[in-house]
């Protein structure tokens, strides 16, 4: 699922699988999108690369942050 030689970087990928799922409607607007701690279990990555994963998705306009709480899908 993620390629760590690919030029794309990881948290890219991670951010664009996460950002199929919104578009799917698998993530629905209004939900929070998986936490950190998920995001390092399931693509066996660093917390940090995790953190920068939501980070690109927030540049995108797919998240909002909400401080001590989370992030989650972006209506419309």
């Amino acid at each position: 699922m993620i390629d760590h030689d690919a030029p794309t970087p990881v948290y890219v990928q991670i951010g664009q699988i996460i950002a199929e799922r919104i578009r799917s409607g698998e993530l629905a607007p209004g939900r929070p999108v998986p936490s950190e701690k998920s995001m390092v279990q399931e693509f066996g990555v660093a917390r940090d690369t995790a953190r920068r994963a939501v980070a690109w998705l927030r540049a995108e306009g797919l998240v909002y942050t909400v401080a001590q709480r989370g992030s989650y899908v972006r209506e419309g």
